[in-house]
């Protein structure tokens, strides 16, 4: 339940100061990590998303400006979600907002035993579920 309040909490933060849901915020955040670009199958794999519902998502940020799709110039069959300077921009601005409720909801609760804690448990969440699905690929 706490995850879910704190996704909420953080999603709702970025609506108000931004008009951009949490989803839309990583998006932004995974194309601008990957050199301001990545392909959908790649941007959903990394998502852990539908490839269906991380096109819907890239398609608001779309109409909104923020993101623009292309046709892959390695291949040309596959499309590419490409950051636009408006997206950027519009990141540059989210990001300590996103940051400053990641610290308050979640950091500055939390002591250093607390993180390690939760460290060695995602860990072995990461391992089990590698090792149940070893085509499984990180992005």
């Amino acid at each position: 339940m706490g995850m879910t309040l704190l996704n909420d909490r953080l999603d709702s933060d970025l609506r108000k100061a931004f008009d951009i849901s949490l989803a839309e915020y990583e998006i932004l955040v995974r194309l601008s990590e990957n050199k301001g670009q990545m392909r959908m199958a790649h941007l959903a794999n990394a998502m852990a998303h539908s490839r269906s519902r991380v096109t819907h998502t890239v398609s608001r940020l779309e109409r909104a400006g923020l993101v623009a799709r292309r046709h892959s110039r390695s291949d040309g069959r596959g499309v590419v979600a490409q950051l636009t300077p408006a997206g950027k921009d519009l990141l540059v601005r989210a990001a300590p907002v996103h940051v400053s409720g990641v610290r308050e909801h979640l950091v500055d609760i939390a002591s250093d035993e607390d993180f390690a804690a939760l460290g060695r448990v995602m860990n072995a969440v990461a391992d089990q579920l590698i090792d149940d699905n070893p085509d499984f690929e990180m992005r």
